[in-house]
């Protein structure tokens, strides 16, 4: 089976959160990706501890469309430095996996 992701990033507005969703999924490089929020962050920035009301989005991907995954997210999102981090699906129900692998893009030959 293939490795499987989620890769989460966070926005500063709801619409944002769904503009990047929609873009990343529309794009297969995500079979799912869930909204979440408001959430409150709390982060570091240029020296000062920062409070934000944010939305998180949870991608469900392959390892192999991370960099395209990311690359879309990076060039959307609405922040300099945007958060796109994945961590591995090291389990998962088998019916639900391999629905996942069928609405994402198919891997190149190369890969």
């Amino acid at each position: 089976m293939a490795d499987f992701i989620q890769v989460s990033s966070t926005v500063d507005s709801e619409d944002a959160a769904h503009t990047l969703a929609g873009a990343v999924v529309g794009e297969r490089l995500a079979a799912s990706a869930q909204v979440i929020g408001p959430i409150s962050s709390i982060y570091s920035w240029s020296g000062q501890l920062e409070t934000a009301e944010e939305w998180l989005v949870l991608f469900k991907s392959r390892s192999d469309l991370f960099a395209e995954l990311s690359a879309l997210v990076q060039q959307l999102h609405p922040y300099d430095r945007p958060e796109v981090v994945a961590v591995p699906i090291t389990a998962g129900a088998r019916s639900y996996l391999e629905w996942m692998n069928g609405q994402l893009k198919r891997p190149r030959a190369d890969s």
